[in-house]
């Protein structure tokens, strides 16, 4: 049987869940999951919002330690530095397999 776990553990994929709980925060984990880098403008285009908004999300991405930046020349690129994050996104988007159900008795 697993011990309990760390409750400094517990809070740290509590902390994450909240940085990833809203929609656009989770479009923005899942494109940078599903394409590797992306800048702002790309992702301001493709949610719809303003660059102020998506700004303020990565801001809280950033915080939570889920994205990183690296500067190319005038724009930064982000990308996902947390491999908790991602084996998240591979559980939540990827396809699943398909199971034959039982029919109930």
């Amino acid at each position: 049987m697993k011990k309990e776990s760390d409750p400094a553990e517990l809070q740290a994929v509590a902390d994450m869940l909240k940085a990833i709980a809203h929609p656009v925060r989770l479009c923005i984990v899942r494109g940078l999951w599903q394409n590797g880098c992306c800048n702002v403008t790309h992702m301001q285009q493709c949610l719809g919002v303003p660059q102020s908004t998506v700004s303020q999300h990565l801001a809280r991405l950033r915080q939570a330690g889920i994205i990183e930046g690296r500067r190319r020349g005038l724009e930064i690129c982000y990308q996902l530095c947390s491999k908790k994050t991602e084996a998240l996104m591979t559980c939540l988007f990827s396809p699943a397999v398909e199971r034959k159900e039982e029919p109930l008795s």
